[in-house]
């Protein structure tokens, strides 16, 4: 397996935008969100499990899964939360696990949201985490999803803080400035993980 590295961030933290810039670099990404989506498509045992769960009021009238009113539930009713992060996580870790192992170069990433909430890092060499200020947050999910602050503030809280993410990081990259800002940032960590790489299949 190669050297596995898990990309993190905040919601509205700039990490796909770091995500493809590594793809860009001929990097494979796992990412965990795209994963999550297989495993709720229609005669799957996460959406049937998900509509034990919650009942059909989550389905759409295609009996695809409502992700807007899955949202809007779990982030008021901690307990339907855990439910929900019970049942499809294991399904979520188990594929991403065997993506990893079959992931081709001398290193990949795992773009894993809650990457910091969950158990994920035993699988890892190295963690990195996107980060801008909770303003800059803020800012963002308001311009791209037209979310009031109120709204903005209430799904910023529902993740695990700021100062937890980047006590996990091995290497941050900060996203407080212009897009522009984060190439030279991406570059010089894809050195940096090729450097590591190549040490540590030479001991």
């Amino acid at each position: 397996m190669s050297y596995s590295i898990g990309l993190s961030g905040g919601i509205a933290s700039g990490k796909s935008t770091v995500a493809q810039l590594f793809v860009d670099l001929g990097i494979t990404v796992v990412d965990a969100d795209l994963i999550a989506r297989e495993v709720v498509l229609p005669g799957t045992p996460g959406l049937s499990g998900i509509v034990d769960i919650f009942g059909a009021k989550v389905l759409l009238a295609d009996n695809t899964l409502d992700r807007k009113s899955l949202r809007n539930i779990i982030f008021s009713d901690h307990d339907k939360k855990s439910q929900l992060n019970a049942l499809l996580h294991p399904m979520i870790g188990e594929r991403m696990l065997q993506r990893s192992k079959d992931a081709p170069g001398p290193y990949h990433l795992l773009d894993i949201p809650l990457l910091v909430e969950g158990q994920w890092p035993d699988h890892l060499d190295r963690i990195l985490i996107v980060d801008c200020t909770l303003e800059t947050q803020i800012s963002r999910l308001c311009d791209r999803d037209h979310e009031t602050r109120e709204s903005a503030l209430r799904i910023i809280n529902a993740q695990t803080s700021r100062d937890k993410r980047l006590e996990a990081a091995d290497d941050v990259i900060d996203n407080n400035g212009l897009p522009e800002a984060l190439t030279p940032q991406v570059y010089q960590l894809h050195k940096c993980y090729l450097e590591r790489t190549f040490t540590k299949n030479t001991k």
